[in-house]
Protein backbone atom coordinates (compact mmCIF):
# COMPACT_ATOMS: atom_id res chain seq x y z
CA UNK A 1 0.00 0.00 0.00
CA UNK A 2 1.35 3.41 -0.98
CA UNK A 3 2.22 5.67 1.93
CA UNK A 4 2.67 8.79 -0.19
CA UNK A 5 0.17 10.92 -2.08
CA UNK A 6 0.13 13.72 -4.64
CA UNK A 7 -0.58 16.43 -2.04
CA UNK A 8 2.68 15.57 -0.32
CA UNK A 9 4.57 15.65 -3.60
CA UNK A 10 2.99 18.99 -4.57
CA UNK A 11 3.92 20.52 -1.22
CA UNK A 12 7.49 19.26 -1.43
CA UNK A 13 8.15 20.28 -5.07
CA UNK A 14 6.63 23.73 -4.56
CA UNK A 15 8.77 24.29 -1.48
CA UNK A 16 11.87 23.13 -3.35
CA UNK A 17 11.15 25.35 -6.34
CA UNK A 18 10.28 28.51 -4.42
CA UNK A 19 12.81 27.94 -1.65
CA UNK A 20 10.23 28.87 0.96
CA UNK A 21 7.44 27.23 2.94
CA UNK A 22 5.56 30.52 2.88
CA UNK A 23 5.73 30.93 -0.90
CA UNK A 24 4.75 27.30 -1.43
CA UNK A 25 1.73 27.78 0.84
CA UNK A 26 0.69 30.90 -1.10
CA UNK A 27 1.00 29.18 -4.46
CA UNK A 28 -0.97 26.09 -3.36
CA UNK A 29 -3.54 28.07 -1.31
CA UNK A 30 -2.67 26.16 1.82
CA UNK A 31 -1.45 27.17 5.23
CA UNK A 32 2.25 27.01 6.00
CA UNK A 33 1.60 24.43 8.72
CA UNK A 34 -0.20 22.21 6.19
CA UNK A 35 2.79 22.43 3.82
CA UNK A 36 5.14 21.49 6.66
CA UNK A 37 2.90 18.58 7.69
CA UNK A 38 2.75 17.21 4.13
CA UNK A 39 6.54 17.32 3.84
CA UNK A 40 7.11 15.76 7.27
CA UNK A 41 4.71 12.96 6.37
CA UNK A 42 6.51 12.42 3.05
CA UNK A 43 9.88 12.27 4.84
CA UNK A 44 8.47 9.73 7.30
CA UNK A 45 7.05 7.60 4.47
CA UNK A 46 10.38 7.61 2.60
CA UNK A 47 12.44 7.43 5.80
CA UNK A 48 14.77 10.22 4.61
CA UNK A 49 15.30 13.89 5.35
CA UNK A 50 14.44 15.96 2.30
CA UNK A 51 14.98 19.53 3.50
CA UNK A 52 17.58 21.11 5.78
CA UNK A 53 15.69 23.30 8.22
CA UNK A 54 16.96 26.05 10.45
CA UNK A 55 15.96 29.56 11.44
CA UNK A 56 19.22 31.09 10.23
CA UNK A 57 19.79 28.72 7.33
CA UNK A 58 18.47 29.24 3.85
CA UNK A 59 16.16 26.41 2.89
CA UNK A 60 18.12 23.79 0.97
CA UNK A 61 17.48 20.24 -0.17
CA UNK A 62 19.49 17.33 1.12
CA UNK A 63 21.13 14.96 -1.35
CA UNK A 64 18.11 12.64 -1.01
CA UNK A 65 15.84 15.66 -1.38
CA UNK A 66 17.40 16.53 -4.74
CA UNK A 67 16.94 12.95 -5.91
CA UNK A 68 13.33 12.79 -4.76
CA UNK A 69 12.56 16.18 -6.29
CA UNK A 70 13.32 14.98 -9.83
CA UNK A 71 11.12 11.89 -9.44
CA UNK A 72 8.32 13.87 -7.77
CA UNK A 73 8.35 16.53 -10.46
CA UNK A 74 8.12 13.87 -13.15
CA UNK A 75 5.17 12.17 -11.40
CA UNK A 76 3.28 15.45 -11.14
CA UNK A 77 3.94 16.31 -14.78
CA UNK A 78 2.64 12.93 -15.89
CA UNK A 79 -0.46 13.32 -13.71
CA UNK A 80 -1.10 16.71 -15.30
CA UNK A 81 -1.00 15.11 -18.74
CA UNK A 82 -3.45 12.42 -17.64
CA UNK A 83 -5.83 15.07 -16.40
CA UNK A 84 -5.42 17.33 -19.42
CA UNK A 85 -3.65 15.74 -22.44
CA UNK A 86 -3.51 19.13 -24.19
CA UNK A 87 -1.80 20.94 -21.35
CA UNK A 88 1.86 21.87 -21.84
CA UNK A 89 4.31 19.90 -19.76
CA UNK A 90 5.69 22.05 -16.98
CA UNK A 91 9.41 22.43 -17.55
CA UNK A 92 11.90 22.94 -14.79
CA UNK A 93 15.44 24.18 -14.76
CA UNK A 94 17.93 21.83 -16.37
CA UNK A 95 21.09 21.71 -14.28
CA UNK A 96 24.07 20.50 -16.28
CA UNK A 97 27.76 20.25 -15.50
CA UNK A 98 30.26 20.09 -18.34
CA UNK A 99 33.97 19.56 -18.67
CA UNK A 100 35.95 22.26 -20.41
CA UNK A 101 35.87 21.38 -24.11
CA UNK A 102 32.18 20.40 -24.23
CA UNK A 103 31.17 23.42 -22.12
CA UNK A 104 32.88 25.89 -24.41
CA UNK A 105 32.66 24.34 -27.86
CA UNK A 106 29.92 21.70 -27.92
CA UNK A 107 27.10 22.68 -25.59
CA UNK A 108 26.42 26.33 -26.55
CA UNK A 109 24.94 25.43 -29.93
CA UNK A 110 23.04 22.45 -28.50
CA UNK A 111 21.55 24.48 -25.65
CA UNK A 112 20.49 27.20 -28.07
CA UNK A 113 18.83 24.68 -30.38
CA UNK A 114 17.00 22.98 -27.51
CA UNK A 115 15.70 26.31 -26.18
CA UNK A 116 14.33 27.17 -29.60
CA UNK A 117 12.13 24.08 -29.35
CA UNK A 118 11.45 24.30 -25.62
CA UNK A 119 11.33 28.04 -25.02
CA UNK A 120 10.08 27.86 -21.45
CA UNK A 121 13.05 25.78 -20.29
CA UNK A 122 16.13 27.29 -18.73
CA UNK A 123 19.62 26.00 -18.06
CA UNK A 124 21.91 26.15 -15.07
CA UNK A 125 25.41 25.31 -16.36
CA UNK A 126 28.45 24.57 -14.19
CA UNK A 127 31.91 24.02 -15.64
CA UNK A 128 34.83 22.02 -14.32
CA UNK A 129 37.09 19.17 -15.30
CA UNK A 130 35.66 15.66 -15.60
CA UNK A 131 36.33 14.79 -11.95
CA UNK A 132 34.75 18.00 -10.73
CA UNK A 133 31.63 17.41 -12.83
CA UNK A 134 31.28 13.90 -11.37
CA UNK A 135 31.57 15.42 -7.89
CA UNK A 136 28.87 17.99 -8.73
CA UNK A 137 26.55 15.17 -9.79
CA UNK A 138 27.39 13.10 -6.70
CA UNK A 139 26.60 16.05 -4.45
CA UNK A 140 23.35 16.79 -6.28
CA UNK A 141 24.47 20.25 -7.41
CA UNK A 142 23.78 19.30 -11.05
CA UNK A 143 21.64 16.46 -12.33
CA UNK A 144 23.48 15.69 -15.57
CA UNK A 145 27.03 16.03 -16.82
CA UNK A 146 28.82 16.14 -20.16
CA UNK A 147 32.27 14.69 -19.55
CA UNK A 148 35.33 13.40 -21.34
CA UNK A 149 35.85 10.37 -19.11
CA UNK A 150 33.59 7.65 -17.68
CA UNK A 151 35.02 7.52 -14.17
CA UNK A 152 32.46 5.48 -12.23
CA UNK A 153 30.22 3.10 -14.17
CA UNK A 154 28.80 1.61 -10.97
CA UNK A 155 27.26 4.89 -9.84
CA UNK A 156 26.57 6.67 -13.12
CA UNK A 157 24.76 5.99 -16.36
CA UNK A 158 26.80 7.02 -19.42
CA UNK A 159 25.58 7.60 -22.96
CA UNK A 160 28.23 8.19 -25.60
CA UNK A 161 27.57 11.44 -27.48
CA UNK A 162 30.48 11.82 -29.88
CA UNK A 163 34.19 11.36 -30.41
CA UNK A 164 36.58 14.20 -29.64
CA UNK A 165 39.91 14.01 -31.48
CA UNK A 166 42.96 14.80 -29.37
CA UNK A 167 45.84 16.50 -31.18
CA UNK A 168 49.28 17.78 -30.36
CA UNK A 169 49.03 21.57 -30.50
CA UNK A 170 52.05 23.74 -31.31
CA UNK A 171 52.89 27.32 -32.09
CA UNK A 172 52.50 28.29 -35.75
CA UNK A 173 56.23 28.75 -36.31
CA UNK A 174 58.17 27.99 -39.45
CA UNK A 175 59.84 24.99 -37.77
CA UNK A 176 56.54 23.37 -36.89
CA UNK A 177 55.07 24.21 -40.30
CA UNK A 178 57.98 22.35 -41.89
CA UNK A 179 57.43 19.33 -39.62
CA UNK A 180 53.73 19.31 -40.49
CA UNK A 181 54.51 19.46 -44.20
CA UNK A 182 56.80 16.47 -43.72
CA UNK A 183 53.92 14.47 -42.25
CA UNK A 184 55.41 14.22 -38.76
CA UNK A 185 53.01 12.92 -36.05
CA UNK A 186 52.69 14.06 -32.48
CA UNK A 187 54.12 10.76 -31.28
CA UNK A 188 57.36 11.66 -33.08
CA UNK A 189 57.74 14.93 -31.14
CA UNK A 190 58.39 13.66 -27.63
CA UNK A 191 61.56 15.76 -27.25
CA UNK A 192 59.46 18.95 -27.16
CA UNK A 193 58.64 20.76 -23.93
CA UNK A 194 55.09 19.83 -22.85
CA UNK A 195 52.36 21.82 -21.15
CA UNK A 196 49.80 19.51 -19.51
CA UNK A 197 46.36 19.85 -17.93
CA UNK A 198 45.69 19.22 -14.24
CA UNK A 199 45.67 15.59 -13.08
CA UNK A 200 41.85 15.40 -12.77
CA UNK A 201 41.30 16.52 -16.37
CA UNK A 202 39.66 14.03 -18.74
CA UNK A 203 41.92 15.27 -21.53
CA UNK A 204 45.02 14.53 -19.47
CA UNK A 205 43.74 11.08 -18.48
CA UNK A 206 43.06 10.22 -22.13
CA UNK A 207 46.47 11.52 -23.25
CA UNK A 208 48.31 9.56 -20.56
CA UNK A 209 46.42 6.39 -21.49
CA UNK A 210 47.49 6.95 -25.09
CA UNK A 211 51.17 7.42 -24.18
CA UNK A 212 51.12 4.25 -22.09
CA UNK A 213 49.62 2.25 -24.98
CA UNK A 214 52.54 3.49 -27.06
CA UNK A 215 54.99 2.26 -24.42
CA UNK A 216 55.72 5.80 -23.24
CA UNK A 217 55.53 6.65 -19.55
CA UNK A 218 53.87 10.06 -19.06
CA UNK A 219 56.58 11.05 -16.56
CA UNK A 220 59.17 10.65 -19.31
CA UNK A 221 57.75 13.70 -21.11
CA UNK A 222 59.59 16.97 -20.65
CA UNK A 223 56.83 18.76 -18.77
CA UNK A 224 57.49 22.47 -18.38
CA UNK A 225 54.10 23.51 -16.94
CA UNK A 226 50.81 22.16 -15.59
CA UNK A 227 47.76 24.41 -16.02
CA UNK A 228 44.05 24.06 -15.27
CA UNK A 229 42.96 26.74 -17.74
CA UNK A 230 42.77 25.70 -21.41
CA UNK A 231 42.81 29.33 -22.52
CA UNK A 232 46.10 29.86 -20.68
CA UNK A 233 47.47 26.71 -22.30
CA UNK A 234 46.49 27.88 -25.79
CA UNK A 235 48.16 31.25 -25.25
CA UNK A 236 51.27 29.67 -23.78
CA UNK A 237 51.56 27.29 -26.72
CA UNK A 238 51.07 30.15 -29.18
CA UNK A 239 53.86 32.07 -27.43
CA UNK A 240 56.23 29.13 -27.83
CA UNK A 241 56.41 27.93 -24.20
CA UNK A 242 55.79 24.34 -25.25
CA UNK A 243 53.39 21.96 -26.97
CA UNK A 244 50.25 20.39 -25.52
CA UNK A 245 47.80 17.58 -26.22
CA UNK A 246 44.40 19.26 -26.49
CA UNK A 247 40.90 18.70 -27.77
CA UNK A 248 40.65 19.58 -31.44
CA UNK A 249 37.35 21.29 -30.59
CA UNK A 250 39.10 23.71 -28.25
CA UNK A 251 41.74 24.91 -30.73
CA UNK A 252 39.76 24.91 -33.97
CA UNK A 253 39.31 28.71 -34.07
CA UNK A 254 42.97 29.43 -33.26
CA UNK A 255 44.09 27.02 -35.97
CA UNK A 256 41.80 28.71 -38.50
CA UNK A 257 43.22 32.08 -37.45
CA UNK A 258 46.79 30.86 -38.00
CA UNK A 259 47.75 31.11 -34.32
CA UNK A 260 48.28 27.39 -33.72
CA UNK A 261 49.10 24.19 -35.59
CA UNK A 262 47.83 20.71 -34.81
CA UNK A 263 49.38 17.28 -35.39
CA UNK A 264 47.56 13.96 -35.20
CA UNK A 265 49.13 11.84 -32.47
CA UNK A 266 49.71 9.03 -34.97
CA UNK A 267 48.79 8.01 -38.51
CA UNK A 268 45.28 6.88 -37.51
CA UNK A 269 44.53 9.76 -35.18
CA UNK A 270 43.40 9.37 -31.58
CA UNK A 271 40.02 10.29 -30.09
CA UNK A 272 38.43 10.14 -26.67
CA UNK A 273 34.70 9.81 -26.10
CA UNK A 274 32.40 12.53 -24.84
CA UNK A 275 29.63 11.18 -22.59
CA UNK A 276 26.37 12.42 -21.18
CA UNK A 277 26.11 11.10 -17.61
CA UNK A 278 23.74 11.07 -14.67
CA UNK A 279 23.52 9.22 -11.39
CA UNK A 280 21.89 5.81 -11.54
CA UNK A 281 19.68 6.64 -8.57
CA UNK A 282 18.27 9.72 -10.35
CA UNK A 283 15.04 9.51 -12.35
CA UNK A 284 15.20 11.95 -15.25
CA UNK A 285 12.24 14.29 -15.66
CA UNK A 286 10.37 14.49 -18.96
CA UNK A 287 12.26 17.65 -19.89
CA UNK A 288 15.60 16.04 -19.07
CA UNK A 289 14.64 13.02 -21.18
CA UNK A 290 13.73 15.39 -24.03
CA UNK A 291 17.13 17.08 -23.67
CA UNK A 292 18.94 13.74 -23.81
CA UNK A 293 17.05 12.73 -26.95
CA UNK A 294 17.65 16.11 -28.58
CA UNK A 295 21.41 16.28 -28.16
CA UNK A 296 21.88 12.65 -29.19
CA UNK A 297 19.88 13.19 -32.37
CA UNK A 298 21.71 16.44 -33.16
CA UNK A 299 25.15 14.91 -32.72
CA UNK A 300 24.26 12.01 -35.03
CA UNK A 301 23.70 14.44 -37.93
Amino acid sequence: MLKINLKQLEAFTATAEYGSFTRAAEELYLTQSTISTHILTLEAALDVQLILRGARRKLTLTEEGRRVYGAARDILDRCQLLQDPESPVRRVELSVGASTAPAQYLLPGLLSGFLQRHGDSRFFLRRGDSTQVHNLMSQGEVRMGVVGAALDRRSFTYQMLCDDRLVLTTAATERFRTLKAQGVCGRDMLDELFIVREETSGTRRAAENYWRKCGILPEELRIVACMDNPEAIRRSVAEGMGVSVMSELSVREDVAAGKLLTFDLDEKGFSRRIYLAWRKDVSLTRTEQAFVSYIRSELKK
